[in-house]
């Protein structure tokens, strides 16, 4: 009778975590259930997106970071926590799973299961917690929600081993609209059906209050007046402002330290707390050498809890100091002591990454779960006033058994009908092998394939010009596979600068009959900048700041006439996936150039000869 009586404590709280593909209307959901929950008052203006927090997120449209909130409903408190979709950023999803009791697994009722669908939903599964099916955008032309559900039992099926989580509950929404229904005939005015299903089917969170005080650290965030936050839910007992705690390190080491501030959330606003118990979802403030996936207990009774297992990193790329003639002209942080503090601290948040110092103290190696996870480490960088170069990333091999393996994805594309054969081959040439093709929705063919990670380095370009902006394209790490040989280099050369100054349109009018232009007129080059793509496998060294001889036949408003092609201006992404084996992408707050790693051209003769 006792443990019932310490387990009604929390029948008043549900913790639960929404998880996702990317664009699937995750976050508009959370918009709708915040607003329906009374986050927002009478007189608030209400945000869209309001959970996409920093502008990287707003700009690209996808959950980067886990974030956490709380609705009230009923005499009900439920906390939510918001989870990336982009399987890249896994770390966060992984951490962010420890806190909850159940999730929301949210599949659109167009597009239907995807490959970042099943990667959410098995650690979900891996984790034990109640899955609730949310069928999205129902009001969507061409949407197929019965069908949808079909597909999602299809993926338990494969996913639940056992056979005991196959027994979940599907509801149809529009959150867009902010409605949901528990059948798609039902009538529908707000998202409280949504409600009560958490509530039914979310078991509360458990825990003692009369135990010793345990919380895994499941996040972290910094506040200039309270330094280091963390974040997690609370196993067992309970804790109060001002009580000490004992900080539990992965080396088994014990700090011992003073709550200075403990935080709660209600709605999109903290609030300071004087105490809290199990099955709460709280910062603590006060001890600052804290790290993710460590325990906070009490310091009579110190009982750690198991750390969070996190997926190993399956591509690295050299973080280094910026050495071209450009140096320090526009980054506020340049040197290798600020840069590697940086990265550094990066670690104690992120922790999917990892970053190893190599032989010269000017540049670091720094490994993610992919592409994607280590372009926005790069972004971020350069928007705080970072200055450096990156090299082109390399996937991360391992030897098991003697046997050579690298990481590999799995692929899902939905092509036109007309672009399979180009599709097919170009995935050839990289290693990709097809496991399954079907019809799709919308008139498209799905095809499935594995491809080494490093057959997909830069394929995304190349797979929306082939199919002319109509292919869908969405990957997720599967595992490490037996190499699977050679994969052909990048096809075309680099245009190459002969000397620095500023580019001529007479030159560049020249030049762009070899190959694609990066630069416009009047930008100023250096010696080795790469400053276009050549029509060649070859590079090739050009003069873009010769100017015409002017005689008396000739006058300089000759030039008014010449006409350029517009250049090409890349994403990060898009430089990145460009760069070959002997260049580097030099990246600051204002420009994203390329350049060769050996500036001068004997130099670059000399290593051909001895490399």
């Amino acid at each position: 009778m006792k443990t019932e009586a310490k387990m009604k404590l929390r029948e008043d709280i549900r913790n639960i975590a929404i998880i996702a593909h990317v664009d699937h209307g995750k976050t508009t959901l959370v918009d709708k259930m915040l607003q329906q929950g009374g986050a927002f008052h009478a007189r608030e203006g209400i945000v869209e997106r309001v959970m996409d927090s920093n502008d990287l997120e707003r700009e690209r449209g996808i959950t980067i970071l886990a974030k956490n909130t709380s609705i009230h409903y009923r005499d009900y408190k439920i906390n939510i926590v918001d989870t990336p979709g982009h399987a890249d950023f896994s770390g966060e999803v992984e951490r962010t799973l420890k806190m909850v009791d159940g999730v929301l697994l949210l599949v659109d009722a167009f597009e239907g299961a995807m490959p970042q669908t099943k990667f959410v939903l098995k650690k979900a599964l891996e984790l034990n917690l109640n899955p609730i099916v949310v069928i999205n955008k129902i009001d969507r032309p061409g949407a197929r929600p019965l069908e949808v559900a079909d597909q999602v039992t299809d993926l338990f099926l494969e996913l639940d081993e056992e056979g005991n989580q196959l027994d979940f509950p599907i509801v149809y929404t529009s959150a867009k609209a902010g409605i949901a229904k528990l059948k798609m005939e039902d009538e529908a005015s707000d998202l409280a059906p949504l409600f009560d299903m958490i509530l039914d089917k979310v078991n509360p969170p458990t825990g003692d209050d009369e135990a010793p005080f345990q919380m895994l650290v499941s996040s972290l965030e910094y506040d200039n007046f309270i330094g280091r936050v963390s974040l997690g839910r609370i196993n067992h007992g309970k804790i109060s402002l001002g009580a000490q705690v004992a900080l539990i390190q992965k080396s088994g080491e014990i700090v011992k330290g003073k709550v200075t501030r403990l935080i709660g959330y209600e709605g999109l606003k903290k609030v300071e707390l004087k105490e809290a118990a199990a099955g709460e979802i709280v910062g603590i403030a006060g001890l600052e050498s804290v790290q993710i996936g460590e325990t906070l207990a009490d310091p009579e009774n110190p009982l750690a809890l198991p750390s969070i297992s996190i997926g190993e990193p399956t591509i690295s790329m050299n973080f280094m100091v910026n050495t071209s003639p450009f140096a320090g002209t526009e980054g506020d942080y340049v040197t290798s002591r600020q840069i590697r503090d940086r990265l550094f601290q990066e670690l104690r948040s992120n922790v999917a990454l990892k970053v190893e110092e190599t032989e010269t103290t000017e540049s670091f190696k720094v490994s993610g779960r992919g592409e994607l996870h280590l372009s926005i480490l790069i972004e971020t960088m350069r928007r705080e006033g970072y200055e450096f170069a990156v090299s082109r990333p390399n996937v991360i091999f391992k030897t098991v058994n003697n046997e050579k393996q690298e990481p590999v994805e799995s692929l899902t594309l939905d092509v036109d009908d007309t672009y399979i054969g180009a599709v097919m081959e170009s995935l050839g040439r990289r290693r990709g092998e097809l496991q399954q093709m079907g019809n799709s929705h919308g008139g498209h063919t799905r095809l499935e394939f594995d491809v080494p990670s490093r057959g997909l380095i830069g394929y995304r370009s190349e797979f929306l010009t082939t199919t002319r902006g109509t292919g869908i394209m969405n990957y997720v790490f599967s595992g490490y596979q037996p190499y699977k040989g050679e994969i052909p280099a990048r096809t075309k050369g680099a245009l190459i600068s002969l000397g620095a100054g500023d580019a001529i349109t007479f030159s560049l009018h020249n030049i762009q009959e070899r190959g694609q232009l990066f630069i416009a007129s009047g930008e100023k080059v250096y010696e080795g900048m790469v400053i276009g793509a050549h029509s060649r496998a070859s590079d090739l060294v050009v003069n873009a700041c010769k100017k015409k001889h002017l005689t008396n036949m000739r006058s300089s408003g000759a030039d008014d006439a010449l006409v350029l092609t517009p250049p090409r201006k890349m994403s990060l992404e898009e430089g990145i996936a460009f760069l070959a084996d002997d260049e580097l992408l030099e990246v600051t707050p204002k420009s994203i150039r390329f350049r060769k790693k050996l500036l001068n051209e004997n130099d670059r003769k000399r290593m051909a000869k001895t490399g």
